[in-house]
């Protein structure tokens, strides 16, 4: 494996090399401004070959280098590391374990539900979808639990997103029924920290708030009329709930404090790739599944903007790769 991936790297670089010799050169201030970190260009694991998968990569996978090169170079060096790197991170599960009927009560925009979705996604597990009415919840009168998520696992009736992981990691992955010590902690940390950063930084302003209730109002299952209503009495009321929230929390700055738990996530990484080294733990699936439906609201293009999460978050949204979703 290790003599394939380190071809696969010769190969692709004097192909890279000899192709970047033959351009003409950019002036300084040309390249300047068609210069992007090499990390914002990966491609996805669909568009490269797939090297035969390992359980554990024998040695760490080698870094993109994190410095200003030229747009074209940049993507084909992206490109590269992605063949012998990414294209290994998605890691479905064994097909005997994998449940026949799954269905995934939500709502679109719920950061626990998503962080469920996001070990859906990553392991490859087909799963339905039914949009619950918040005002209405009629989807889930059938159960006796009145939040999301609820997921329905050949018949059975699973609840709290944490539970819900914990229960299907131990369906497919029996032989690792223990966390670790580290994986727990920042498991924790999602939970009783990073969501409740949330709520006071998408409903900040009356203009964030606007524009986080137009999200929730296109993608929600609503009728014509609650769409209106829950766009604006919704973002009016989330704007006031925002507030207490911020004193309950004790936050002084919405943006400042999610600037610092998306600087205290990157620092626990500790320059590797994912908390879980070489592919995603449980702890990575669920900081980026509850910063999921954020990231290109406001608040998350801030936070990408002025912390160090952009390559990490990069790198997930390549390892989880496309939703597994299905059709009802």
């Amino acid at each position: 494996m290790q003599a394939t991936r380190r071809a696969a790297h010769r190969l692709v670089s004097q192909s890279l090399l000899r192709s970047a010799a033959a351009r003409t050169p950019l002036s300084s201030a040309a390249a300047s401004q068609r210069t992007v970190p090499t990390a914002a260009l990966c491609t996805t694991a669909s568009d490269v070959v797939t090297l035969p998968r390992s359980r554990r990569w024998p040695s760490p996978p080698p870094a993109v280098s994190s410095r200003i090169v030229p747009v074209g170079f940049a993507g084909a060096l992206s490109f590269s590391m992605t063949l012998v790197t990414v294209a290994e991170a998605k890691e479905p599960p064994s097909p005997e374990r994998i449940p026949k009927d799954v269905v995934l009560y939500q709502y679109e925009a719920c950061p626990f539900c998503n962080k469920v979705k996001a070990y859906l996604d990553y392991h490859g597990i087909p799963y339905k979808v039914v949009e619950v009415n918040p005002i209405s919840k009629k989807e889930i009168k059938w159960s006796d639990y009145k939040k999301v998520p609820i997921l329905v696992v050949d018949g059975e009736q699973l609840v709290n997103s944490s539970d819900i992981v914990k229960n299907l990691d131990e369906r497919l992955h029996p032989e690792h029924s223990v966390i670790d010590e580290e994986e727990a902690k920042w498991l924790r940390w999602v939970d009783d920290h990073l969501v409740h950063m949330l709520s006071p930084n998408i409903y900040r302003t009356t203009s964030e708030a606007l524009e986080s209730f137009d999200y929730i109002a296109k993608h929600g299952n609503f009728s014509f009329t609650e769409r209106l209503t829950v766009k604006y009495a919704g973002a009016a009321i989330m704007y006031m709930v925002s507030k207490k929230l911020k004193k309950k929390y004790n936050i002084t700055d919405e943006r400042a404090s999610l600037y610092e738990a998306a600087q205290t996530w990157t620092a626990a990484l500790g320059g590797r790739d994912f908390l879980g080294g070489a592919k995603p733990n449980l702890a990575d699936l669920a900081v980026f599944g509850v910063l999921r439906p954020i990231r290109y609201l406001s608040a998350g293009k801030d936070m990408v903007e002025n912390t160090n999460i952009s390559d990490w978050y990069g790198r997930m949204e390549t390892a989880v790769g496309e939703s597994s979703r299905i059709s009802m």
